[in-house]
């Protein structure tokens, strides 16, 4: 419990380790949206969501993979405005676990799916989990 303005001088300052942000979609590169979706009756806000990203040494996205149409929220380049450059290195969805690098993006783990069956959904080039 602190005060607002401490809040930000935490982010702003490198202070945080991990921080966890909800996504409109996310690129292969870590790129992050999740301020706006550019729909004519929303009303868009960035918020702290922008300091979060830059602030923290590590960002995590949770989020559904696919859009209620069954499109991917995991992208090659993001079409909405961005949030972050580069920020996300891990992604928690409801299918898998994907980490984000320089080499690409790597699934750590499946749900109820295989890499394969995930490939055949996504545009995003997807590296096989490590062994070990």
């Amino acid at each position: 419990y602190f005060h607002h303005a401490d809040s930000f001088a935490m982010m702003r300052g490198g202070h945080l380790d991990v921080c966890v942000l909800g996504a409109f979609q996310v690129s292969a590169a870590g790129d992050l949206a999740n301020w706006h979706t550019g729909a004519p009756d929303a009303i868009p806000a960035v918020g702290g969501a922008m300091d979060l990203a830059t602030g923290a040494k590590d960002v995590y996205v949770m989020m559904s993979l696919f859009t209620k149409d069954g499109r991917s929220k995991l992208v090659p380049e993001c079409s909405y405005p961005l949030t972050g450059v580069g920020c996300v290195t891990r992604v928690y969805t409801n299918e898998a676990v994907f980490l984000i690098s320089s080499e690409g993006v790597r699934v750590r783990e499946t749900f109820g799916t295989t890499v394969e069956e995930l490939q055949s959904k996504m545009d995003v080039k997807l590296l096989p989990p490590l062994e070990g």
